[in-house]
């Protein structure tokens, strides 16, 4: 439990730091909060189905598919959650590339 709480709240800063250089607007905190949890929770049920219906172009693409699959989430989290505001398709793929490449080095560090 303590591990989802620390991935959380990463999760929450990256959102707000990576939203400031991209221009992405996040209206306050607790807007972050939402959109962290939306995106994990879309990240966890809805984009195994994607990748499953995606085998085989992410296979032509020898995996560059799967950006698009991440770019596809962040879209998905402006669509349901208020606060949260992506101007562009390529905003959103600039933002799923660094919130990614920074989840997974502050989780390294900071995570059991």
């Amino acid at each position: 439990m303590k591990n989802l709480l620390i991935k959380l709240l990463i999760s929450t800063i990256l959102i707000i730091v990576i939203s400031h250089f991209l221009g992405i607007r996040v209206d306050d905190f607790a807007s972050a909060i939402v959109t962290a949890v939306v995106l994990s929770l879309l990240n966890t049920f809805l984009k195994p189905i994607l990748v499953m219906l995606t085998i085989p172009v992410t296979f032509f693409t020898l995996g560059l598919f799967l950006l698009i699959i991440n770019t596809i989430m962040v879209l998905a989290t402006d669509y349901f959650v208020d606060g949260f505001s992506v101007p562009s398709f390529f905003t959103a793929f600039l933002f799923s590339i660094i919130l990614s490449i920074s989840q997974s080095v502050l989780n390294k560090i900071f995570v059991d």
